[in-house]
């Protein structure tokens, strides 16, 4: 699925707003956006049906230094899962919701990483890209 994108001059914000339209198309319910904690960022919570989803959005505009998806590494992954801890813990929510974490990797679907207007990206959405466990 491909979906146009206003194009922002902050690549990386702009590639978080799509990825709420892109989620809100897939019925997924916004909950919060870039939920700050002492030692992470969570940059989309949402829920899907009865799920509560901690989204990483990754943009890539090459592909030489590795994909979108490879670039959230175990230290990375460390740091999401305590900002969700946090996220449940703050809103007493720990042991009252099912959780995953998803990653949705962006790359310009044009081709053209320097186009910043109206650029298309091309969506990878990894459902439980991995777990707190």
């Amino acid at each position: 699925m491909i979906f146009k994108d206003e194009g922002k001059s902050n690549r990386g914000a702009a590639a978080e707003k799509y990825a709420q339209r892109y989620l809100t198309a897939q019925h997924l319910k916004i909950i919060t956006t870039n939920y700050l904690t002492p030692r992470g960022e969570l940059d989309i919570i949402a829920r899907d049906a009865d799920t509560l989803v901690f989204v990483e959005v990754r943009l890539r505009s090459h592909h030489q230094f590795g994909s979108a998806a490879d670039s959230i590494n175990h230290r990375k992954q460390q740091r999401i899962i305590y900002a969700a801890k946090h996220y449940l813990q703050t809103n007493n929510l720990w042991d009252k919701v099912n959780c995953r974490f998803d990653a949705l990797c962006l790359s310009p679907y044009s081709g053209n990483p320097n186009a910043d207007n109206h650029h298309q990206y091309q969506v990878e959405w990894i459902r439980n890209a991995f777990s707190a466990s």
